[in-house]
């Protein structure tokens, strides 16, 4: 979080530190004055009291301005941000291509993002990487639909593109967070969420998943990886190659409660289409995946030998 390497998170760091640099403008004399007041009318020292005390303009001004003012700064403040880090239209990513003279991506069908000016108040289609994540119990899973492989517990992205999630889950409520790229949201069963961002640095970086969701939960992270443009779309034709395609039944195995200790990232190729909104229908019809005690209150060691289990 204080080491941002893409527009959205640099956004969500900008603002906190605003607003830490407001409240602590309020909070630091209030820490001081309440010091001061301790020592000097304290009982041993006999401070005077004055009964006939009715008003004092000066107070007055600083007792109402002083707040009223933080509202305001912090209301302009958060009205800027909550729009630069939106997760369904990030402002921010736009204005990052803008800067590095790169054409936004159009608002569309197609598009994620709404347009946003550049040089000359031009407007014209940019790149942008769509991902659907599905996440189970306790696993990743991206789907490329474009490029048409998948990839489980593993999240390789091209540098300076735009990448827009689409997220829903099999289970139980899980949270996307990737601290150095963007801020954290839930991810629903049965419904669809987004999430959006763009690196600006190639690395490899850390996602988790931010809220608790059973026996797994503590393995349930996976590696990001920023590639270049030239290293990504060589890592897509490999991908493209795997041996194991994702169909709906393929998935079914791949949804079972699973403990992937080691964080084995999975490549499938030929993935099936609509697979992502054949997902949220099928947990809306009711479609579970039951967890085995021996994951949840019978836990022991040797458990966490496999790493995958169908």
């Amino acid at each position: 979080m204080f080491h941002p390497k893409g527009a959205v998170s640099a956004a969500e760091f900008h603002y906190t530190l605003i607003d830490f640099a407001i409240m602590m403008t309020i909070i630091a004399p209030v820490l001081v004055i309440a010091a001061v007041f301790l020592v000097r009318y304290r009982k041993a020292r006999g401070g005077r009291y004055d009964p006939h005390f009715r008003r004092q303009p000066v107070l007055e001004v600083l007792m109402w301005g002083v707040p009223l003012a933080t509202v305001g700064l912090l209301t302009y403040f958060s009205y800027h941000g909550v729009f630069e880090a939106n997760p369904y239209d990030p402002t921010a990513i736009p204005k990052s291509l803008a800067r590095h003279h790169t054409p936004p991506a159009t608002a569309g069908r197609a598009s994620h993002f709404a347009p946003y000016p550049g040089p000359h108040k031009s407007v014209r289609p940019g790149p942008e990487l769509p991902i659907d994540v599905i996440t189970t119990d306790w696993q990743w899973l991206f789907i490329y639909p474009r490029q048409h492989v998948a990839l489980g517990d593993e999240l390789v992205i091209p540098v300076h593109t735009p990448v827009h999630f689409r997220l829903t889950s099999t289970t139980v409520v899980n949270d996307f967070l990737i601290p150095q790229l963007v801020g954290e949201i839930d991810i629903m069963p049965g419904m669809r969420t987004k999430q959006a961002l763009i690196a600006g640095t190639r690395g490899t970086f850390r996602g988790y998943s931010a809220n608790y969701s059973g026996g797994g939960f503590s393995w349930m992270g996976f590696a990001v990886h920023v590639l270049s443009a030239h290293a990504f779309s060589a890592w897509v034709r490999t991908a493209r190659a795997a041996p194991a395609h994702l169909s709906d039944a393929r998935f079914q195995r791949f949804a079972r409660p699973t403990i992937n200790l080691a964080e084995a990232p999975r490549v499938f190729s030929h993935v099936q289409k609509g697979l992502f909104d054949h997902v949220i229908q099928s947990v809306m019809l009711g479609r579970v995946y039951p967890t085995p005690l021996r994951m949840t209150e019978n836990m022991t060691r040797p458990l966490y030998k496999t790493r995958v289990i169908y």
